[in-house]
């Protein structure tokens, strides 16, 4: 069978794109390398095409290859899921469009499709990729009522080739009765918009996030036979929330087609109506606010230095109450305790907003959905994140706002127990400690709890319901007494007030919280993938050095208890299994030679940016480096699939040699 020449172009795209995703060409150098050491006679002077296909086939090369090329047809039934009431989340195929789907006739669904994009100047420039080149990416992740979607990623480029389709289930339990299908009336008091974040990936994998638009859909509600096209103009985030980024083109159209369209002047005032409710909400909050503040400040003139937020710009440029930022989520059966909460959220990278020039530290609180996308933000992003879930898992949390050391402003969490203790949660690190006040007026000889925690004042506390500002004599964290109840210490905002801004549906202006979903990661494939490459770094790194490598794959296997170990310790702070470990690794070392080991953890997947880290830990590099009669090296590394789109590389490598 024959291809035309752009399918045969494209095919053979794909081939390579996967060859190199698998670093195929890295295994091939090093099974032709073993096999020239161990197969190959003294007199033999070359090596036969035959011979190094039976050593890929026999070390299984080829069958990983071929279980990776998946053909698809235009039949992808097999991809949808068996229930119609079961949303697809996070569908990240790299496959055609889905042509065919089933869906509930019962129930009410929004296609929206995205058919490409124009005017992103920025890649004006940018060349078109060629075949197997690697490039930057545009993908845009979708949220709506509960539903999360990602589209296949696509080259940056001026016109970015969008050609996806996303199906929105529009009847959702949360309308009360789950059996009725949603008509027009019910559907137009429906104000959750279709929340629409774009991330920009580079050829190193790191990612950022280039805006994040809500969707106003319910235009559709008064279109002829309930179809309706837009044209969607794209802001920048941040210090360039003013600045278009491109122009998506967006259809939207209702499942099944509408009995009974609305005119479109009822929803034009429906959405008036509700922009009006939502104003005069914001409005009062803003009035009390100034109120609160100032009573505040009535209190203490000094209060005016403290970091008390009430207000923080999301990446589109709008001051929203912090309250919003709050909700209590629920991660289902992803994540069992709120210390592996804790784990998930200090795994996810930590980079603050970029700034254009100097002057500081730019502002930048991002929306769920953003930070989550992009996987890597702020503390205040961490913080908000770790609090909502601690509160799913009902903890009495808040979001702290204060300093650490040299007056660094930070934000981390506090959880208030039963019986009066207070222990502070360090969302960019997991660790955990217990606050133990300090009396100043105690004499100076008297023994003191020495806090171990990095924070040095406090200026307000809060979460989805409360919010309390500082009104202690001193601000330092370690005399300050969080007993929240007295208004002495800690001056109060309305939880009335609060709540008629920050409540679920309160008002229209306020992003919804999305549900968590699980990695799309396979950790045991991506572990061997990132150990192979590894390995090669390795290899060649000590071949420039004029060293040979013989790898120890019996003692990479013995190394998988310790990190299963570490990473146990991480989430648990209990220390697990280090027995069995030390005493297989006895066992295994003959006498007369050494082991060193030097385990590391990562939270991205680059293997050559953590070899790089590797080799500046002098005692990492002595292992790497090392010199003997007989050296063998271990290595293993453990991908840990973590909720969310995060991920956690844990590595250990060691060295053994005659001593």
């Amino acid at each position: 069978m024959s291809l035309p020449p752009e399918k045969a172009s494209e095919l053979k795209q794909l081939i390579h794109q996967q060859l190199s995703k698998m670093d195929v060409h890295g295994r091939i150098r090093e099974i032709l390398a073993e096999t020239i050491r161990e197969e190959l006679a003294p007199d033999q002077q070359q090596l036969s095409t035959e011979d190094l296909i039976k050593a890929l086939r026999r070390r299984g090369i080829i069958d990983d290859v071929m279980k990776e090329l998946n053909f698809v047809t235009d039949s992808v039934d097999q991809e949808l899921p068996s229930s119609p009431k079961q949303p697809v989340c996070f569908t990240d195929r790299q496959s055609t469009l889905l042509k065919k789907t089933n869906i509930d006739p019962t129930r009410r669904y929004l296609y929206l499709q995205v058919l490409g994009g124009k005017a992103f100047l920025e890649h004006l420039q940018e060349p078109e990729p060629l075949p197997g080149q690697v490039c930057s990416t545009f993908t845009l992740c979708l949220h709506f009522r509960n539903q999360r979607f990602r589209s296949k990623p696509v080259p940056c480029a001026c016109e970015p080739d969008f050609h996806d389709g996303f199906l929105l289930e529009v009847h959702r339990e949360s309308l009360g009765d789950g059996t009725r299908m949603a008509d027009s009336t019910t559907m137009l008091s429906i104000s959750d918009p279709v929340h629409m974040v774009l991330i920009k990936t580079d050829i190193f994998g790191e990612t950022t996030l280039v805006a994040s638009y809500f969707l106003e859909w319910r235009s559709v509600l008064g279109s002829e036979n309930g179809v309706t096209s837009l044209t969607v103009e794209l802001m920048g985030v941040g210090t360039e929330s003013k600045v278009s980024v491109g122009i998506l083109n967006i259809k939207l159209e209702m499942y099944p087609p509408l009995n009974q369209t609305l005119s479109q002047e009822v929803v034009n005032t429906q959405l008036a109506l509700e922009r009006q409710k939502t104003a005069e909400k914001e409005r009062l909050f803003l009035v009390y606010a100034k109120q609160w503040w100032r009573e505040y400040l009535q209190i203490r003139p000094s209060h005016n230095s403290r970091l008390v937020k009430i207000f923080a710009q999301d990446e589109n440029g709008i001051n929203r109450p912090v309250c919003s930022y709050i909700k209590p989520l629920r991660a289902g059966r992803l994540l069992d305790t709120p210390r592996q909460a804790a784990r998930f959220v200090n795994v996810l990278g930590y980079e603050r907003a970029p700034v254009i020039g100097g002057g500081g530290k730019q502002e930048q609180w991002c929306t769920l959905l953003a930070f989550l996308c992009r996987n890597k933000g702020d503390c205040e992003d961490h913080a908000n994140l770790l609090c909502s879930l601690l509160l799913g898992y009902g903890l009495e949390a808040f979001v702290c706002v204060g300093t650490k050391a040299k007056g660094i402003p930070h934000a981390w969490v506090m959880t208030c127990g039963t019986d009066g203790t207070v222990t502070f949660w360090e969302s960019l690190t997991g660790h955990r400690y217990i606050h133990k006040p300090v009396n100043p007026d105690e004499s100076p000889v008297a023994e003191q709890p020495k806090p171990l925690y990095p924070y040095r004042t406090i200026g307000c506390v809060f979460n989805h319901q409360m919010f309390l500002g500082n009104c202690q004599p001193s601000d330092s964290v370690e005399i300050c007494v969080f007993d929240l109840n007295d208004e002495s210490k800690w001056k109060p905002m309305s939880e009335e007030a609060i709540k008629s801004v920050c409540a679920p549906g309160a008002t229209t202006s306020l992003p919804p919280f999305p549900p968590l979903c699980a990695s799309t990661i396979d950790a045991s494939v991506t572990s061997n993938e990132i150990e192979m490459q590894l390995r090669l770094l390795v290899s060649e790194h000590r071949k420039d050095l004029g060293l040979t490598t013989v790898w120890e794959d019996q003692l990479s296997y013995l190394l998988s208890p310790a990190l299963a170990s570490y990473e146990f310790e991480r989430t648990t702070s209990i220390s697990a299994g280090n027995e069995e470990f030390q005493d297989a690794i006895r066992r295994a070392v003959p006498d007369g030679h050494t082991f060193k080991g030097f385990p590391i953890h990562f939270v991205y997947r680059n293997a050559r940016r953590a070899f790089a880290t590797c080799l500046r830990s002098p005692f990492c590099e002595e292992i790497i480096c090392c010199r003997g009669d007989q050296v063998n090296v271990p290595l293993r590394s453990s991908c840990l699939g973590v909720t969310g789109l995060s991920l956690g590389c844990t590595g250990r490598l060691c060295s053994l040699k005659d001593s």
